[in-house]
């Protein structure tokens, strides 16, 4: 979308089904599991995004696999093509795709020569050191260029072999699952020790699941080690990818928001998505939910404030900070740290629109308290990141004069966010956009 900016229509309420694009984070991890596995693999329900767009490209640069993707049918297709991983003689560029950047760090330790890997203003400045200071037990030479910790990051290889290795957990759980998805292909055992407590755990535990899923087990104790045995076969075939939980948290706040219902189908109390989570904080903010196996269903209710950790489901923090500007009294959100390094420092993002539109915002290092009142309309700043987009859009629906910057910025996850929330109307008007 190359619009400037986008005016939110305000909504009444609605009830709808909502189809949700497939989760990124599993998106990635079988698109780099798949670039492993030395066999042919087809991924159904695929997220076709910005992020996965970069990934596949990467990945081809590589030269021993072919990626096909077809974002009308949701598909993406790896298929081997006999030759080796060879470090491409370009840099790699990953725009602001921060799974892709950590998955690709320690799979170019795969690849026969140098491979600098880059990105975006912002991905240059986000820290990859812990990652850099845990690859060297396995074999892997990585610096990053500048001698910052950030992208620019050059990795010489073939020198994965696996082993023994010490990481930090503090920073991004992303370093794990890196260590975790390319461990697949070393030639010895790969076992990681947690320095200290691993933050996200359950996108530690989505990297498990999608090993399990290809036939990869993962020893382990707790979240202080993982061991990776060698020899361990990758599956190729056909996998497939549920709904993306953090693209339904708009969705849900919709409802929350409006006090309609919502209808995602394709995701339920099996997930291990960590932003499921999302769904029992609004229960306990007046909402009422059912969540079924395959499904879940989220109605809106009278909205009062909570105190809440969200260490395990950083991604849906600006999501519920908007609900919480709609409900009576304070809700405090910590834990939260590590949204200062995504793709911008989203407390500080949140804290600053949420104040355009006259709502109470105490700001704090790792967390922050959002009084609910009545918000009005403000043109918000979304900082080239997607999840400020989305989640003020959905404060749009209640308040009119929200005006969204730069919407074309959703492409980085949910590259049909607009057309869906167009979809709650459920009338031939004109269009939000």
């Amino acid at each position: 979308m190359k619009a400037e900016s986008v005016t939110i229509r305000p909504l009444q309420t609605f009830d709808k089904r909502v189809k949700v694009l497939g989760s990124k984070s599993y998106s990635n991890r079988y698109l780099a599991l798949a670039a492993l596995s030395g066999e042919a693999t087809t991924i159904e329900g695929a997220l076709v995004c910005d992020d996965t767009q970069f990934l596949a490209g990467a990945l081809r640069a590589f030269g021993h696999v072919e990626v096909e993707i077809d974002a009308a049918a949701e598909r993406i297709t790896v298929t081997p093509t006999g030759r080796p991983m060879t470090a491409p003689a370009e840099e790699v560029y990953v725009g602001a795709a921060g799974t892709p950047i950590r998955f690709l760090i320690a799979m170019a330790g795969h690849a026969d020569g140098t491979t600098v890997l880059t990105g975006t203003k912002r991905m240059q400045e986000r820290p990859m050191g812990s990652l850099l200071d845990a690859l060297p037990g396995v074999g892997v030479t990585a610096e990053a260029v500048r001698g910052n910790g950030s992208p620019p990051i050059r990795v010489t290889g073939p020198s994965f072999r696996g082993g023994s290795t010490r990481i930090s957990g503090a920073v991004s759980s992303q370093f794990t699952s890196s260590l975790l998805v390319n461990a697949t292909r070393a030639e010895q055992d790969t076992e990681i020790h947690l320095v200290d407590d691993l933050i996200s755990k359950p996108y530690v535990e989505m990297t498990i699941a999608a090993l399990a899923e290809l036939g990869v087990t993962v020893e382990r104790d707790g979240y202080t080690r993982f061991k990776v045995a060698a020899g361990q076969k990758l599956r190729g075939g056909t996998v497939a990818v549920e709904p993306d939980a953090s693209g339904m948290s708009y969705f849900l706040a919709a409802a929350a928001v409006l006090g309609g219902t919502v209808t995602v189908p394709g995701i339920g109390r099996t997930s291990k998505q960590g932003d499921v989570g999302l769904v029992d904080a609004l229960v306990r903010m007046g909402c009422t939910a059912e969540v079924t196996d395959d499904s879940i269903t989220l109605t809106g209710g009278e909205l009062h404030g909570i105190d809440i950790d969200m260490e395990t489901m950083p991604d849906v923090v600006p999501t519920l900070a908007v609900v919480a500007a709609f409900a009576r009294g304070t809700t405090h959100i910590s834990n939260i740290a590590s949204l200062r390094i995504k793709e911008c420092d989203r407390i500080a993002a949140v804290t600053t629109e949420l104040r355009k539109m006259g709502i109470t915002v105490e700001e704090h290092a790792d967390a922050m308290t959002i009084t609910g009142g009545t918000p009005h309309g403000a043109v918000i700043d979304t900082y080239d990141d997607h999840r400020i987009a989305m989640c003020f859009a959905i404060a749009g629906l209640r308040t009119e004069g929200v005006v969204i910057t730069d919407p074309g910025c959703v492409a980085k996850s949910f590259p049909t966010f607009w057309q869906t929330l167009d979809g709650l109307h459920g009338d031939d008007t004109t269009s939000t956009l």
